[in-house]
């Protein structure tokens, strides 16, 4: 579970990026984070995997209280979470089962574990067949399939999509989405940041719309309806 409590954040050149933000994400949710860019989706983002602190107000991510966490139980709050970019962030000299690999033995995973893992994984993405390729031998729809798949490896309780299909045309991009819809009926909590309104409102999903550092609708089963505007924050 996510919770975010009246959270407003400063930066130190003085950018208020949150103006008073309240949300909570339970177990199982896949939820929507829209907005234009500068909005304030990045900073909440960061936020919540523990990048920058808040200013005001408190957040708990998956049982942890970030405003009192101890710098050693950090990383054991993000394995809780898996985090899917815009631009895939593979490791090129490593084939795709090396790069699951790498973020499963990071985790401290035993060899068995990763051969049990890895198999299952990939089939769920629909990439068992190209275990050994490396990033360059795939196209941008599939690199992105071992990047959920890398974050989805560890089995995290919470898969945070940043931008996940920005990079890729109309097609692929619905394959993707629909591919993040699946891992969510598994069981995996899904925030999916994004600024593509055809993608969202093709998807009958919770839409949390967010505009200059405030929540401005949380609708289930909403729409994405604002002009993009501003630059990110």
């Amino acid at each position: 579970m996510i919770r975010l409590l009246d959270i407003r954040k400063t930066y130190d050149n003085g950018t208020k990026a949150l103006k008073g933000v309240s949300m909570r994400i339970d177990d199982g949710e896949f939820v929507f984070l829209v907005g234009p860019s500068g909005s304030g989706k990045s900073t909440i983002i960061k936020l919540i995997t523990g990048e920058v602190q808040s200013s005001e107000g408190r957040i708990m991510v998956n049982g942890y209280n970030l405003n009192s966490i101890r710098p050693r139980q950090v990383p054991y709050m993000r394995r809780t979470l898996g985090v899917i970019f815009q631009d895939f962030r593979l490791i090129d000299k490593k084939t795709v089962w090396e790069n699951l690999a790498f973020v499963m033995r990071a985790a401290g995973a035993t060899p068995r574990e990763i051969r049990k893992r890895i198999p299952y994984v990939l089939d769920l993405v629909g990439l068992s067949y190209k275990e050994d390729r490396y990033p360059a031998q795939l196209s941008g729809g599939e690199q992105q399939r071992v990047a959920i798949a890398r974050a989805l490896v560890n089995n995290p309780e919470m898969i945070i999509a940043d931008e996940p299909t920005g990079n890729l045309d109309p097609a692929r991009s619905l394959e993707i989405m629909t591919l993040l819809e699946k891992i969510n009926e598994l069981g995996t909590t899904m925030l999916v940041v994004t600024h593509e309104k055809d993608l969202v409102n093709r998807f009958s999903k919770r839409v949390i719309a967010i505009e200059n550092g405030r929540i401005i609708s949380d609708e289930t089963g909403g729409y994405y309806k604002h002009e993009e505007k501003q630059e990110s924050v």
